[in-house]
């Protein structure tokens, strides 16, 4: 509607700018003609009018033809005396139209100047200026006439269009419409691709993204559903064994028997303990938001250490960070978590030695390093390693979270875990590295 306005509106211009080339041109020929029947032989200024022009030209102009014929002086002057004057001063030879009044009707005029040949008598003055005025009632109608078929025409292509248009828009949202009935019949549970067949062109990547976001989705509810199957497994068997261990104890009449028994009933609460912990620490690195921020890894690797400084004295090893500060960028809660339960496994499963704790940085990221003197790990646990409840041999007190909760930070930081052989080819050396930021430059 707007670019049908915007088009009448030029079309409404070019046609006073026609009409008004083609009725001035009407306007200079009578002009010439008069200025052809100028005559100051006699002494005065005698002008003999063409009368049959005139009447042809007042037929055109639908109404009377006013002229003027005098001396730029004004004092010698032949016709109509009130014309409106040209609103800029005339040039000789050079006609000027323009719009005016002549008593209260609105006219057009031509104003034409050029030199005589002799002053007229009774003026000093060798400058005539001729004028030739008509109403404006015939180019005006014309003007009405022609705008008023060009909006009828505007008017007839703005409905055709917009009934098209709706037409178009009925007809290609149809499949739209009948995909969405299909989504809102579905159940919570029903995540099957959305059929893009007899879908318009420009909405199939929409349904293509929206499969692919189902497709995750479905994954990660599988993974979900996996997970749970495994917790509620390795939470049932410390129950049960609790449980077992309760009932032990309460038949028991050996007092030394009794207190055995509940020396392994605390153990067993505390790795039930440990695996509860550790579950919710997984899940937490699962869905919890990323909060990066700027902090100190040396800060964060002395913290680590002395969570652990206590436990790893009772078992004689030596724990230590090799580090210097360093400024970091990521979630460094989530990053503790990963830290702490790699020196956890360290600490555990290390019996004699060392466990030291590293940072580095390079153009590409930062990493943090648990290195230990142990037994590393075996070479067909090594592929699975990461995995959830993934256990090597010798590793049964533990549920095998540790290793899968760092992987899983290290993957929420679009960064790796990697198991490797430490020191000269005895013990492991785990490496949490995430890349860094686009915009953050090398420090």
């Amino acid at each position: 509607m707007l670019l049908s306005l915007a088009e009448l509106r030029l079309t409404a211009q070019d046609v006073h700018r026609a009409a008004d080339a083609a009725y001035d041109r009407s306007l200079l020929g009578a002009l010439k003609s008069i200025d052809a029947n100028v005559s100051t032989e006699s002494g005065g200024l005698s002008v003999e009018l063409p009368y049959r022009l005139f009447e042809f030209f007042e037929l055109t102009a639908s109404g009377p033809v006013q002229y003027r014929v005098a001396t730029a002086d004004g004092l010698v002057e032949l016709g109509s005396a009130d014309l409106p004057p040209p609103p800029e001063a005339l040039k000789l030879g050079v006609p000027q139209f323009y719009d005016g009044t002549y008593f209260g009707s609105p006219v057009r005029v031509a104003a034409y100047a050029r030199e005589l040949d002799q002053p007229a008598e009774g003026s000093a003055s060798r400058k005539l200026v001729i004028q030739v005025a008509e109403g404006t009632q015939s180019r005006n109608e014309f003007r009405r006439t022609f705008v008023r078929r060009a909006a009828w025409a505007s008017a007839v292509f703005l409905v055709l269009a917009t009934a098209a248009c709706v037409a178009a828009v009925v007809l290609v949202l149809r499949p739209l419409g009948r995909l969405s009935s299909e989504v809102a019949q579905r159940s919570p549970g029903e995540l099957q691709p959305l059929p893009d067949e007899d879908l318009p062109g420009d909405v199939r990547p929409l349904v293509e993204a929206i499969n692919e976001h189902m497709q995750r989705t479905q994954a990660l509810g599988a993974q979900q559903r996996m997970f749970l199957d495994d917790a509620s497994h390795q939470l049932r068997t410390h129950l049960t064994t609790l449980r077992m261990q309760v009932d032990f104890a309460l038949r028991e009449r050996n007092p030394g028997e009794v207190h055995a028994t509940l020396a392994a009933l605390g153990e067993e609460l505390q790795r039930a303990t440990r695996s509860t912990n550790q579950l919710l620490a997984l899940a937490r690195s699962e869905s919890a938001d990323l909060q990066p921020a700027q902090f100190d890894a040396l800060d964060l690797l002395r913290d680590v250490a002395r969570q652990f400084l206590p436990a790893a004295r009772d078992k004689g090893l030596d724990l230590g960070v090799e580090a210097e500060h360093l400024q970091a960028w990521g979630d460094a809660a989530l990053l503790r978590e990963a830290l702490a339960n790699l020196v956890a496994n360290a600490v555990a499963y290390v019996p004699v030695g060392s466990v030291t704790l590293r940072a580095a940085a390079d153009a590409l990221g930062w990493s943090v390093v648990v290195e230990d003197t142990g037994p590393g790990l075996p070479a067909e646990f090594q592929a699975r390693a990461g995995t959830r409840f993934a256990r090597g041999t010798g590793r049964a007190g533990g549920a095998g979270l540790g290793l899968a909760i760092a992987s899983g930070i290290a993957t929420r930081h679009a960064g790796t875990l990697r198991l490797e052989r430490g020191g000269p080819g005895h013990g492991l050396r785990a490496t949490l590295w995430w890349p860094r930021p686009p915009s953050m430059p090398e420090n």
